[in-house]
C-alpha cells in the first residue's frame, strides 16, 4: 500500500491508473467455481459420515462399558478403559487429519481457478493500462479516488462470459 501512496503524486501527471475488485467475488464468477464447491461438499460429507460412524461406534462401546463396569475385575476394567481412551485418541486424530486434508483439497481445487482469474486480470490490466489491480476484500480498500482507480468487476464478468 505504501508503494501505491508513493506513486499517487505522479499518477495525476502521468495518467497512471489502477483497477480494483473483490477477488473472492470474482472467483465465484468462474464457471468452475460451482463444481469445485460441489466437490468440496461431497468430500466434506464423506469425512463427516466417517467421523459420525466412529463417534457412534465409540458411543455404543462406551454405553456397553457403563452397563458392566461395576461387574468387571480391575484388570479387565482398566483394559476396557484403555480401549475407550484409544478410540477417543483415534477419533481426535482422524478429525484433525480430516480437517488438514480438507484444507489441502480446497487449496488444490482453488489453484486452477486462481490461475484462471489471474490470467484474466493480467489481460484486463494490460488492455486497460492499469499500473496494478488491487483486491478490495476484507476492507483493504476503504477509499478510492475514482480519477485514478476503477472498479473492474464488470470488466472481469464480461471477460469470463466471453471465454
Amino acid at each position: 500500500m505504501f508503494f501505491l501512496f508513493a506513486l499517487l503524486p505522479f499518477a495525476a501527471q502521468a495518467q497512471l491508473k489502477f483497477g480494483y475488485l473483490s477477488y473472492s467475488g470474482a472467483i465465484k464468477m468462474l464457471p468452475g467455481y460451482t463444481l469445485m464447491q460441489e466437490n468440496m461438499a461431497r468430500l466434506k460429507a464423506q469425512y463427516d459420515k466417517e467421523a459420525q460412524r466412529a463417534e457412534d461406534d465409540f458411543n455404543a462401546k462406551y454405553q456397553a462399558f457403563l452397563e458392566v463396569q461395576n461387574t468387571l475385575a480391575t484388570p479387565i476394567l482398566r483394559k476396557r478403559q484403555a480401549e475407550l481412551q484409544e478410540l477417543i485418541d483415534k477419533n481426535v486424530a482422524f478429525k484433525a487429519e480430516a480437517e488438514r486434508l480438507l484444507k489441502q483439497a480446497e487449496a488444490d481445487m482453488y489453484a486452477p481457478l486462481k490461475t484462471q482469474l489471474n490470467e484474466v486480470l493480467k489481460r484486463i490490466g494490460e488492455e486497460h493500462g492499469y499500473l496494478l489491480i488491487l483486491n478490495s476484500d476484507n476492507d483493504n480498500l476503504p477509499y478510492v479516488n475514482e480519477m485514478i482507480g476503477e472498479d473492474i468487476t464488470t470488466l472481469v464478468k464480461e471477460a469470463l462470459t466471453n471465454q
